[in-house]
């Protein structure tokens, strides 16, 4: 499977508490994950059981309290808050339940945003963001603001955004759980292409196991430890 030149995110022994007052939550223990170029993964697990917790530290959002995670095999601990950020906007898209389209912005606008950031000029991040929108089926939508789409299309234009700086993972949190069914179903559909096209890596978390069981490798999350379904 993972051969290491093609290791796009790794954890080590991945530990993570919260202490708060008399509080004292280890939510993650000793987690070890490899994910490789194209993989599919979903992790599964009961509410409260550190899923998003996991994703984020995997994305550089969280640094575990004890443990080492890689991206690239830089471990990001070793990083500023800035090179984190960086190294983020190049290498990882997120996608979450509720879509976090920017209401201000055209469709076009926020797909265009994280290419901006990264410092392409208006026209280039236009062209970009314009290519990706019609991988989505979303062409005829560009000048639509956020409150005049479906929510459908308004995840379409998340994944969009994600994906529109051909990033080599996408980590997803629950991203179709705000969805009815045909239309989860569309957008599962939809991510599978993009990762079959652009050999994106997926990290979903979800509560749909029949989404999970679309993915290549099914893990459990329970007591705090990462276990292979």
């Amino acid at each position: 499977m993972n051969n290491q030149e093609t290791v796009v995110i790794r954890s080590e022994g991945v530990n993570k508490r919260f202490k708060e007052g008399p509080l004292d939550v280890e939510v993650l223990r000793d987690v070890n994950l490899s994910v490789a170029k194209g993989e599919k993964i979903a992790i599964l697990g009961a509410s409260g059981s550190g899923k998003s917790t996991l994703l984020h530290i995997l994305g550089g959002l969280d640094l575990p309290t004890r443990g080492k995670v890689y991206i690239n095999d830089q471990d990001i601990a070793t990083l500023s808050d800035q090179q984190r950020g960086q190294i983020r906007n190049r290498s990882l898209g997120f996608i979450y339940q509720f879509h976090h389209l920017l209401p201000e912005f055209t469709t076009l606008e926020n797909v265009a945003m994280p290419l901006l950031i990264a410092d392409l000029s208006v026209e280039a991040a236009s062209e970009k963001a314009q290519n990706m929108l019609v991988k989505v089926g979303l062409d005829h939508r560009l000048q639509h603001k956020p409150g005049q789409l479906s929510g459908g299309e308004r995840q379409r234009a998340a994944i969009a955004r994600a994906l529109v700086t051909h990033p080599q993972a996408i980590l997803a949190d629950e991203p179709t759980g705000n969805l009815d069914q045909a239309t989860a179903t569309r957008i599962f559909t939809l991510m599978q292409g993009l990762n079959r096209e652009l050999e994106t890596a997926f990290i979903v978390v979800t509560h749909d196991l029949s989404l999970a069981r679309k993915m290549d490798t099914i893990y459990r999350l329970v007591d705090g430890h990462l276990q292979r379904a």
